[in-house]
């Protein structure tokens, strides 16, 4: 038996990824955690001396699938701007052999779009009609493709500061679906908006939920940097509070810490989690009030794919 991983490079994870149902994948997952059936301890921060950046290692076990693995990401400051990148690897808990190495940036695009969509799915109101979107990269295009059918949405904004000097990319969003609105402010993609997806990679708060003129659902993904988030840290104890993974989710998430020790947020006052909401645990939430709901990526989502994608091509 060969002890060699299978190496996969990004290209061909692009065209793995775009034959499997990567929501449906997530879901199970969740509801396999809520089972029991899979474990995810809390991501691993490993900081450069001289804050010259990190390494995020996510870690995650399916049982079930017969597979442990991990994904590690770092985040290297240059002058030019951070490297961000990320590797797989998937090992058998059968032969403890290594089976896959790899590259996670279609993964990582992929299941953070996904776990959002799954979100929502979950949380949004039934008709929810109008859809933002703040950011016009790689991980909100990927949103926008998760989502568009989710809901009847009436209108889709999409808003990003470097937007309106990219055509290309404008022209891209709205060739993955006709509705998207490319706004001229952020005021203007989130004015009317009932579900708002925040997609940056913005260190600190990119929108304020108290100046929204209606409840909403806000998710957040933000980034790796130190203690990003994309929301203010007070903001938390104005909303009902959803994350991807309770146990892990607060201890990492940016908006979360700062709210704990400034803001006498506590991490008691979360609802729920995915595997929560997908074994009914909680129930979908009425709208009093904003609903925030915060991911911080998962090993498990990574792993997940990462079996999806080697079972496929082994």
């Amino acid at each position: 038996m060969s002890t060699t991983p299978y190496v996969i490079d990004q290209t061909q994870a692009r065209e793995l990824l775009a034959r499997i149902d990567v929501p449906q994948i997530l879901r199970k997952l969740f509801r396999d955690l809520a089972a029991g059936h899979a474990v995810q301890p809390a991501q691993q921060l490993v900081e450069f001396p001289q804050g010259a950046g990190d390494f995020i290692n996510y870690l995650g076990v399916l049982a079930e699938d017969g597979v442990y693995g991990v994904k590690t990401s770092p985040y290297i400051v240059r002058e030019q701007g951070p490297l961000v990148t990320a590797w797989t690897l998937l090992m058998s808990m059968q032969t403890g052999q290594p089976l896959l190495l790899c590259d996670a940036g279609e993964l990582t695009t992929a299941r953070t779009a996904a776990t959002t969509a799954v979100a929502v799915d979950a949380l949004a109101p039934l008709k929810a009609a109008h859809l933002a979107i703040i950011g016009s990269g790689k991980v909100a295009q990927a949103h926008l493709h998760y989502v568009k059918t989710l809901r009847d949405w009436q209108s889709i904004s999409v808003y990003s500061p470097t937007l309106s000097e990219d055509p290309a990319t404008a022209s891209l969003l709205q060739n993955l679906d006709p509705r998207v609105n490319i706004a001229d402010s952020r005021e203007a993609a989130i004015a009317e908006a009932d579900v708002i997806m925040l997609c940056t990679s913005s260190a600190g708060p990119v929108i304020d939920p108290a100046t929204l003129s209606k409840p909403a659902l806000i998710t957040s993904i933000s980034t790796n940097a130190p203690r990003a988030h994309e929301v203010p840290p007070q903001s938390l104890n104005d909303m009902q509070v959803f994350c991807d993974y309770r146990l892990t989710t607060p201890g990492s998430a940016g908006e979360m810490l700062i709210a704990r020790e400034r803001h006498g947020w506590d991490t008691s006052a979360i609802i729920g989690d995915l595997a929560d909401l997908l074994s009914e645990k909680v129930q979908r939430p009425d709208y009093n009030r904003h609903v925030f709901f915060r991911s911080i990526g998962l090993g498990l989502e990574d792993i997940a794919l990462a079996n999806a994608v080697y079972q496929l091509q082994c």
